[in-house]
């Protein structure tokens, strides 16, 4: 039995927020492809209105819902995933914001030197200073979420992990900023659910954010500036 429908391109950038909840809780899911999508997005008589993906149905309730932050709130309320509800929407309101960054407003602009050098050299150094010390101290070789990953847990994951995985180079440059960071989410990464949706992932559709902005992204790294 299908337990939602993921609406969502097929590569990780903000899919993976979603699809760790998913696999998170065992759920099960389909995501219908980018024809579906983009027959979703230009149809006059919408079924649920909506911009752009992540569209999430829930077949259970009939729900659906888009807005990521908006998704994985209801996710997380709906699973039992959610701690601190406060701190839980900053960090998801921090990752928007963290992926708006990296990718120059969703490829509005290409990266050049001038403005990569200033991001990793300032703005991303920032984002990973404020997220290390909302994580140290709290977590030894346990999670934000208890005994299992929690929803801040999963969030910082999709963001940090998935950027670090898919984007060769870039762990270099976050591990002097946030080293409790990156060991929570790896640990995260290695639990058995979040390991082989990885893995999955990795093995058909090795991309980050894909199209222009990724290889704007990786020329900066190939640079190594």
């Amino acid at each position: 039995m299908t337990d939602y429908t993921l609406y969502y391109w097929p590569i990780p950038f903000r899919g993976h927020f979603v699809r760790m909840v998913l696999a998170q809780v065992g759920a099960h899911w389909d995501e219908p492809g980018q024809e579906a999508i983009a027959a979703l997005r230009l149809a006059a008589d919408q079924p649920y209105p909506f911009m752009a993906p992540p569209l999430l149905v829930d077949h259970a309730t009939g729900q659906s819902l888009s807005q990521l932050p908006a998704i994985l709130m209801a996710l997380g309320r709906r699973h039992g995933l959610i701690g601190d509800p406060d701190e839980t929407l900053r960090l998801i309101c921090d990752a928007m914001d963290v992926l708006l960054e990296i990718t120059r407003c969703h490829g509005a602009q290409m990266w050049d030197h001038a403005a990569w050098a200033d991001f990793v050299g300032r703005r991303l150094p920032r984002w990973l200073s404020l997220h290390e010390r909302i994580v140290a101290g709290r977590v030894e070789a346990g999670f934000l979420g208890g005994e299992a990953p929690g929803l801040a847990d999963l969030v910082l994951t999709a963001l940090w992990h998935t950027m670090a995985d898919r984007l060769p180079g870039m762990r270099a440059l976050m591990v002097p900023h946030a080293p409790t960071v990156l060991a929570l989410v790896d640990r995260v990464a290695t639990t058995a659910p979040i390991a082989a949706l990885i893995g999955d992932w990795r093995d058909r559709r090795p991309l980050y954010c894909a199209g222009q902005i990724e290889a704007s992204i990786l020329a900066m790294l190939d640079s190594g500036d």
